[in-house]
């Protein structure tokens, strides 16, 4: 393990806030995942597609959260702002507890705005320029929903965007890591955010031979490790994490959920949309998170994986899961339950794992029933919920370009 000449600062998740396919709230996305619900139905924004369900948010009203302002935001900042709030308020500072100007914002999004961008190209081609939204780049480009947070809230530090694939929500949390670590804040919102439920996105997906094509039965279309997995199921919201250090929760009362205990990241430099079939780089991103945060293999109790139900990703994870931690280490995907939530997954699965240490809940990995070809022999929860005590647990993300970001998480 690697020794440190000081003494670094405890992180702590404080706060949750999620907009999620399985519940537009926390406690009911939360209630979902661990009853294994699948979000997956059809999608009325897809009819007449190759794939025309997904695992959709419901029960959202923008305007109720936002007001009239939600006419100028695309679902993806209308989301990510629900979310943030709701972790605020979950965080509970009391007023002047927090300095505005040392809280950050850090976000991930895979494609930001997209509904935005295809809405107004359909209104050039239709109508010509003079249809076209003035608001269409603001509301559309990838950072705007970090942006928008800070400026809902009356946030001063450091907002930015992170954009690496379907990892960028673990790797906005291992950014807020480094921030507090650091002492550039003293408290940040990180998290992720997506909305491409969309047309083109989903079509596009889909000549990639990416997506489930298991139409008549969409809520069993997300099946992560199962034997007859054929591809994800595209979903779409937010999640938010409020992250502070130890001590200064401590300070004002706050129990926290769990420990951000470190952070680790790598790339395969291997190919565009394909994992390293050895799945070695993705396996160093683990062992740099575990080197991170002090703790050996054997002491993990839970991987969430990042197990999106596509035939190779999920083999070449179940076998570095087999290899660095062996075949008693608790596994799930809650990716069956909330289909692919591309940028927005890693920070749904953080707030997953984070409920996991605290409730000692593992939720099941929805539509599982037999491990597939090429399956390492894992311990994947399946069926029902595991009653157990989670003292430390990894949080697994990969993504297009060889992206590899992973959390370790611990008891508070």
């Amino acid at each position: 393990m690697t020794s440190y000449g000081y003494r670094r600062p405890d992180v702590v998740i404080t706060g949750i806030g999620m907009v999620t396919p399985s519940g537009a709230d926390t406690s009911t996305a939360w209630k979902a995942a661990c009853a294994g619900q699948s979000a997956g139905a059809a999608d009325p924004r897809l009819a007449g597609l190759g794939v025309d369900f997904s695992c959709a948010v419901s029960g959202f009203d923008p305007e109720l959260v936002l007001g009239g302002d939600a006419r100028r935001m695309d679902p993806f900042t209308q989301f990510a702002i629900a979310a943030a709030r709701a972790a605020v308020a979950d965080a509970a500072p009391t007023d002047g507890s927090w300095d505005t100007a040392r809280t950050g914002v850090v976000l991930g999004t895979a494609v930001g705005g997209q509904g935005t961008w295809e809405e107004q190209g359909q209104r050039l081609r239709d109508r010509g320029p003079r249809a076209v939204n003035p608001l269409t780049v603001p509301k559309a480009i990838g950072n705007i929903a970090a942006g928008s947070v800070a400026m809902n809230l009356g946030l001063h530090g450091p907002s930015l965007t992170l954009s690496t694939a379907c990892a960028a929500g673990t790797t906005a949390l291992g950014y807020a890591l480094d921030l507090l670590r650091a002492g550039r804040c003293d408290v940040v919102l990180a998290g992720g955010t997506e909305a491409a439920v969309t047309p083109l996105v989903s079509t596009a997906f889909d000549r990639l031979k990416a997506l489930s094509r298991r139409g008549v039965d969409p809520s069993g279309a997300s099946r992560p490790f199962d034997e007859h997995r054929d591809g994800f199921v595209l979903g779409e919201g937010a999640a938010v994490l409020v992250l502070e250090r130890a001590d200064d929760a401590k300070a004002r009362g706050r129990r926290a959920y769990a420990r951000v205990l470190g952070y680790g990241a790598s790339s395969d430099a291997h190919h565009l949309t394909a994992p390293d079939p050895d799945g070695r780089c993705a396996q160093l991103a683990v062992r740099l998170a575990l080197e991170d945060a002090q703790v050996d293999a054997a002491d993990v109790t839970l991987v969430n994986a990042h197990a999106t139900s596509t035939p190779q990703g999920d083999a070449v994870e179940a076998g570095l899961i087999e290899r660095v931690f062996g075949r008693n280490t608790a596994v799930t995907s809650t990716k069956g339950v909330t289909g692919h939530m591309l940028g927005a997954a890693g920070a749904v699965e953080a707030a997953f794992t984070a409920l996991s240490i605290e409730q000692g809940v593992i939720p099941p990995t929805a539509n599982f029933q037999a491990p597939g070809p090429g399956i390492a022999e894992i311990d994947i929860v399946h069926g029902a919920p595991r009653h157990a005590p989670v003292s430390v647990a990894v949080s697994n993300s990969f993504g297009f370009g060889g992206h590899n970001a992973v959390l370790v998480l611990g008891s508070a």
